[in-house]
């Protein structure tokens, strides 16, 4: 398609299907050289697989492109370190990072183990955390990098997903801490809410898909849209790969939304209400002006359900 990134290096991580797999082909598309990273597990990180990654390298150079494949796991420090090594083995450097796996373990919190919840932030928090610590010094050494990281629009919250709402709104803060420590050195840091049909998102459990749609919770990825294909999650890739080029270099520390047709930026968290005492607070006064204040016509996100209607007196049994 171009040459836009010709010379750079690419580690995608969790490259070889879905989400990721669009991201690597544009990549290569747009001339990059890349370490297409996939474990080649189940859904919820389970298992191991070389051919996602094989499949998707053959392909990439099959039409002229530069890949290989790594099948490390982004959940620990010498997965990560695999991968980086595997860029600067075989290409010398590395320009961009595209942290993209992720696992599933939904669960509502009441039934959830400790190691449900470990497993998921291993994967997706610890997983940034871990390959922005390898890549980090070899793009300050070089003054120039590009980070993008996968969060999801999940992570404001979805019945059943405390684990990976946790992890995806922990990677939001770690996006704008990163673009402050980064930035000095040419270094943009990103996060992106994807979307599509994938493994992912088909295996949500009915149960929590009834939930949400019970107490009036859907989320924009859920949202049918009546055009061609809106779910494609290659619809994602042309959107990041933006982010990864030097056109993008006045974008970092933001959040942008990459799901389906539109392209989104999300505002940062701010102040929207004040109440303001010279001294200390009573309860008596805060039971008096908080609902008429900060808390006046607030949405519950998940509103009880109203109470069953009798049927009218001719409709009884």
């Amino acid at each position: 398609m171009g040459n836009r990134l010709a010379g750079r290096v690419a580690i995608v991580t969790g490259g070889g299907g879905g989400i990721g797999r669009g991201v690597c082909k544009w990549l290569a598309s747009e001339g990059a050289a890349l370490v297409v990273n996939d474990l080649g597990g189940r859904v919820d990180g389970t298992g191991a697989s070389s051919g996602p990654a094989d499949s998707l390298v053959t392909e990439i150079r099959a039409a002229g492109g530069k890949a290989v494949p790594n099948y490390d796991s982004v959940a620990t420090m010498e997965g990560s370190q695999n991968m980086v090594k595997a860029a600067l083995d075989t290409y010398g450097k590395v320009d961009i990072l595209c942290h993209v796996a992720g696992i599933l373990r939904d669960r509502m919190v009441f039934n959830m183990t400790e190691e449900e919840w470990d497993a998921v932030l291993r994967v997706h928090l610890y997983g940034a955390f871990h390959m922005v610590r390898n890549v980090a010094p070899h793009m300050i050494s070089q003054k120039y990098g590009r980070i993008v990281i996968f969060s999801s629009g999940s992570g404001l919250g979805n019945s059943g997903q405390a684990n990976y709402a946790a992890a995806k709104e922990g990677q939001v803060g770690f996006v704008r801490a990163l673009a402050r420590e980064l930035a000095p050195y040419n270094i943009t840091v990103n996060a992106v809410y994807p979307g599509g049909d994938t493994r992912m998102t088909q295996g949500i459990p009915d149960t929590a898909r009834e939930i949400r749609a019970q107490r009036g919770i859907t989320t924009r990825q859920e949202e049918r849209q009546e055009v061609e294909n809106p779910r494609d999650p290659e619809r994602n890739a042309p959107k990041v790969v933006y982010l990864c080029t030097e056109a993008a270099g006045n974008i970092t520390g933001q959040v942008i939304g990459t799901s389906g047709l539109p392209m989104s930026l999300y505002s940062p968290r701010h102040v929207s209400r004040v109440i303001h005492k010279d001294g200390r607070w009573t309860l008596d006064e805060l039971e008096t002006l908080m609902p008429s204040s900060l808390t006046q016509g607030i949405p519950n996100p998940a509103p009880a359900a109203p109470p069953p209607q009798p049927a009218p007196a001719g409709m009884r049994a």
